[in-house]
């Protein structure tokens, strides 16, 4: 929620506390009369359609809605329209006009009499005079067009009783409120791009190289202004030369046609020379500088015009924030002072914020002056509007105050913005053709070249982005979405996606074998068992669960006997025997270290898929970021980069106070209305910035300590709470 839905809710809740009471006393007080009875003109007053028409419309201008606190410029319209004020302001508009020109007319016919002498004794003939002049005005009204009486007006002006004038002050204090909240956001929405374009001046000025190439950009201008001079010159120069006098042009013509055409170019020469000559000593503050110097001098004009329009509309949001729609509720005054005498007093604060917004309206592009001399004159033509030196008790003021908030919607505002365009235009950043015009100059040149290059390689480059579409087609389904797959597969135990080094019957066929070997070696030789021959199915038993611990004891005793005499034990022994099964126990053992590993790697085959992954995604967020970068611009700020600029808007604030401090509109200790305008707009942004950095519950403070900041009754205080925002918040703008 912004700070102008903030003070358009508060001034409305001020304008219903106001308010309330009075119709209340109104509707309790007229519905009895002087004997306590009911009577037929009050039933009549509360019942009237136009009554409740209005307070319809009174309900519909309240912002009670949060998705559109602030209503539209056209529904605005469309309701004062409904209302029929506006048909009543054009209605006594033109009775207006059309008793000036009557006036105008009778004066005009009295002040020919008395040139004619017609009245001689003008003591004595007052009477006949004046109903001389009526006759003569009721004939001449009857030649014009008829006017309508107040009785066949518009339905606000027939029989409009107390209760229908104090709704339409109602009404039109709503309306009041949504144009001021309509107005603030304008102000607010065309005060913040001027930073962007005084920050573009401060580029430019504070590097050579910026200013070398703002002058190159430029250059087609300055030579479209030269060609625009030189031709003015020539213009000129031939004006004047038709401008001699023919006297002259015959002595010349008298005279052989050669000689006189060579002395016509000569005079001509002469006079375009000599218009030369005064450009050039008009212009010699432009020769004596470099085109960089000249560039570098209008930089400087051109910031300062856009930081004094900055002023002067912040110095208009001030104005209008700090003096508009003030009813000092706050400071202890009672409603019945405000409400007494019909309510003068805040109807005069209604008046006054119309008259203030017009008056804001109208000068504040006004960038020759300076901001005190426009808020001088906003104040004094304020004090001078007619609509506030008119009679108080005027009850046709409401048509009055709505006609002036149409043309305001429709006139004010809108030229307000076509016009700070046209500023903005003239002393901003030069237009993107200005700015890209040596680039863009560059490719259009080299565009054959570049058409030829792709025709010939057209071929390459489709194989190359085929390629490119491959290679990101395989990375994705090999690096992204079969490590997904098996590590959903293993989430579910799926026996396919299991890690395995080795197949799952390998071991077991390699240790029965070798459980074979050992029983029939020990059945042939059994004295290297220990047993006698032959060898029970106990012992063989034995045997075969010693060779599943790994325990092959007669087969090393045979090949300890061989070793003994290894070429005898090779050729008639059991040495090759004994050795080759001892080959066989070695493959048993590798695979029983190898199933140890598989089994470990089993019991971490999640973490792996993980890992496997791992780069898939890291690749593809990076890849996601810099696309949402590139393209989302400034929409798709980081958490990070809001918390540096809300640290950034907190600076601009100090400077604020500190530029304020020195100013003799602060001595008292109260913000100048240029400051008051410039601090809104930072803490406008601030507010903005913060909504995606501080978690929900910790906003809800930041929104006090940022409102006590803004509305700090002096700068010492708003300074504490600037203090107090940035030691308390700390932790998440860093």
């Amino acid at each position: 929620m912004s700070i102008i839905v903030d003070n358009v809710r508060a001034w409305e809740a001020d304008i219903d506390r106001i308010t309330r009471g009075p119709l209340a006393s109104y509707e309790s007080d007229a519905a009895l009369g002087a004997d306590g009875a009911v009577t037929e003109a009050s039933i009549k007053d509360l019942a009237s359609p136009y009554v409740n028409e209005l307070l319809s419309i009174v309900k519909t201008l309240s912002s009670t809605s949060s998705s559109q606190p602030i209503l539209s410029t056209y529904r605005i319209q469309s309701l004062l329209r409904q209302s029929g004020l506006l048909e009543t302001a054009e209605w006594i508009e033109k009775n207006e006009q059309f008793r000036e020109e009557e006036e105008e007319e009778e004066g005009e016919e009295l002040q020919n009499e008395q040139q004619d002498g017609s009245y001689l004794d003008l003591q004595g003939s007052d009477h006949t005079e004046t109903e001389g002049v009526e006759t003569e005005s009721s004939d001449e009204s009857s030649s014009h067009s008829p006017v309508p009486e107040l009785v066949t007006g518009p339905p606000g002006l027939a029989g409009k009783g107390v209760l229908a004038s104090e709704v339409e002050w109602l009404l039109v204090s709503k309306a009041t409120v949504q144009v001021y909240g309509v107005l603030l956001n304008t102000l607010l929405e065309q005060i913040t791009p001027l930073h962007d374009d005084i920050w573009y001046w401060d580029d430019i000025l504070s590097s050579y190289g910026s200013l070398s190439l703002y002058t190159v950009q430029t250059s087609p201008l300055r030579l479209w202004n030269w060609t625009k001079e030189v031709c003015q010159v020539v213009v000129e120069s031939r004006a004047r030369f038709s401008a001699i006098p023919e006297s002259a042009l015959g002595a010349l013509q008298s005279t052989r046609d050669n000689a006189s055409l060579s002395r016509q170019w000569q005079q001509f020469y002469a006079i375009v020379r000599q218009g030369v000559a005064a450009r050039a000593f008009a212009g010699l503050e432009k020769r004596l500088l470099s085109p960089i110097s000249r560039c570098r001098a209008d930089a400087r004009h051109n910031q300062k015009r856009l930081r004094r329009l900055r002023q002067l509309v912040a110095s208009g949001l001030g104005i209008l924030i700090d003096e508009g729609l003030r009813f000092d509720l706050d400071e202890g005054t009672e409603l019945k002072d405000i409400t007494a005498d019909n309510g003068r007093r805040w109807k005069g604060v209604v008046e006054r914020s119309v008259s203030l917004m017009d008056q804001v309206t109208t000068d504040v592009l006004a960038v020759e002056s300076s901001v005190l001399e426009f808020e001088d004159k906003v104040f004094n033509d304020v004090q001078g509007d007619p609509i506030i030196t008119a009679n108080h008790f005027d009850t046709n003021k409401p048509a009055r105050l709505a006609r002036r908030l149409d043309q305001l919607l429709s006139k004010g505002i809108p030229g307000l913005v076509g016009n700070l365009k046209v500023v903005v235009n003239d002393y901003g950043r030069p237009p993107r053709l200005v700015r890209y015009w040596l680039p863009a100059g560059i490719l259009l040149l080299s565009s054959s070249t570049l058409l030829k290059l792709v025709s010939n390689r057209q071929e390459d480059i489709l194989q190359w982005v085929r390629d490119f579409g491959s290679t990101v087609r395989a990375f994705w389904f090999n690096w992204v979405i079969e490590p997904i797959t098996k590590i959903v597969g293993t989430v579910r135990h799926d026996e396919n996606s299991e890690i395995a080094i080795m197949s799952r019957d390998s071991l077991r066929s390699d240790r029965e074998s070798l459980e074979r070997m050992v029983v029939e070696f020990a059945v042939d030789r059994p004295e290297l068992v220990g047993g006698t021959a032959p060898l029970t199915e106990a012992d063989l038993s034995s045997i075969r669960a010693k060779v599943r611990e790994g325990d092959v004891t007669p087969v090393l005793r045979a090949f300890e006997t061989g070793l003994r005499k290894p070429f005898q034990g090779a050729v008639r022994g059991d040495l090759v025997r004994s050795l080759l099964i001892q080959v066989q126990k070695t493959k048993v053992d590798l695979e029983v270290a190898i199933g140890g590993i598989d089994a470990l790697l089993k019991s971490q085959e999640l973490v792996f898929g993980f890992v496997g992954l791992t780069p898939g995604i890291l690749v593809s967020i990076g890849v996601l970021r810099y696309f949402r970068g590139a393209l989302g611009g400034r929409k798709g700020l980081r958490r990070g980069q809001r918390a540096q600029r809300c640290v950034r808007v907190l600076r601009n604030i100090d400077r604020i106070f500190c530029d304020a401090t020195v100013e003799l509109a602060t001595m008292n200790g109260i913000l100048s209305y240029k400051h008051r305008g410039l601090l809104v707009c930072e803490v406008h942004v601030l507010r903005s910035l913060a909504h995606g950095v501080l978690p929900s519950d910790v906003e809800k403070e930041f929104l006090e300590d940022v409102d006590d900041m803004l509305n700090g009754k002096t700068v010492d205080k708003q300074r504490l709470a600037l203090d107090r925002v940035r030691w308390a918040y700390r932790r998440w703008l860093r």
